[in-house]
């Protein structure tokens, strides 16, 4: 594996934002970026702030899933400051974040799967955790946290080695991890600050869901739903058509498409 520098300095320097990525904290090793960044921003960090890591070690995903991220992959959080109604849309864009830099900096084609798995080729190639804090009708802070599979090999993680894969499994060859980490925090930045002007990011980000318009097989809780995924509210929940006819909304769950 070609040792890259990921140093805070060499992330920030002429970085195109005015705010996410300016202050990169970083560090050889950590449990989880989410933690670290939630801590900060209990302490006032500024908006923008970016937590990084070579390795995660006990990180995780949504449904308090376990996310590896051993040396080789992509894991930061980013500390924001949104909206109550802007909270449901950073899963949009942190989404949409992780499949325009794959696109840009590989060239391979990417897919989401609701609500937010960035797929190639069908495979889970980056996993992404939405944290907050809100009290009241204010939220204190939220953080995006971001894994993604770059320079990883099956053998790097051999028990889910069927249903996930990384860049450079898809490209047979390695690319940059601070190229990709800058294009990140860019587009991250533009499509959080897109969010009060309109609906193109949830409109982008619904076209994209490969789900839609499929069979599919749902867990929420420890229900599972079985249907068709017709359409996605603007919260983001998914429209189920039951097969009854019956349209419910899901808020959160895990999708498989069904054979």
């Amino acid at each position: 594996m070609v040792e890259e520098n990921l140093s805070p300095a060499d992330i920030s320097r002429n970085l195109k934002t005015d705010f996410i990525g300016k202050k990169v904290i970083a560090y050889p090793s950590l449990s989880s970026t989410n933690d670290i960044a939630k801590s900060e921003a209990k302490k006032g960090a500024r908006e923008g702030t970016v937590i990084l890591a070579e390795e995660q070690t006990a990180g995780r995903g949504r449904l308090k899933r376990a996310w590896l991220s051993p040396k080789g992959s992509i894991a930061l959080s980013i500390i924001l400051h949104p909206t109550p109604a802007q909270l449901p849309s950073l899963i949009m864009v942190a989404s949409l974040a992780v499949a325009h830099c794959i696109e840009k900096v590989s060239g391979l084609e990417t897919q989401i799967k609701w609500p937010n798995d960035v797929l190639i080729k069908g495979k889970k190639a980056c996993g992404i955790l939405i944290e907050s804090d809100v009290r009241g009708s204010a939220v204190d802070y939220a953080v995006i946290g971001i894994g993604i599979n770059v320079n990883l090999l099956p053998a790097d993680f051999p028990e889910i080695a069927a249903t996930a894969t990384s860049l450079a499994q898809e490209l047979g060859r390695e690319i940059s991890r601070r190229e990709m980490i800058r294009c990140l925090l860019v587009e991250a930045e533009k499509l959080y600050l897109a969010l009060p002007e309109g609906d193109s990011v949830f409109r982008e980000w619904r076209d994209r869901l490969v789900t839609l318009g499929k069979e599919v097989e749902l867990i929420s809780g420890k229900t599972s739903y079985k249907g068709v995924a017709e359409s996605v509210a603007n919260d983001g929940s998914l429209l189920l058509r039951q097969p009854d006819g019956n349209l419910i909304k899901i808020v959160a769950g895990d999708v498989s498409l069904r054979q």
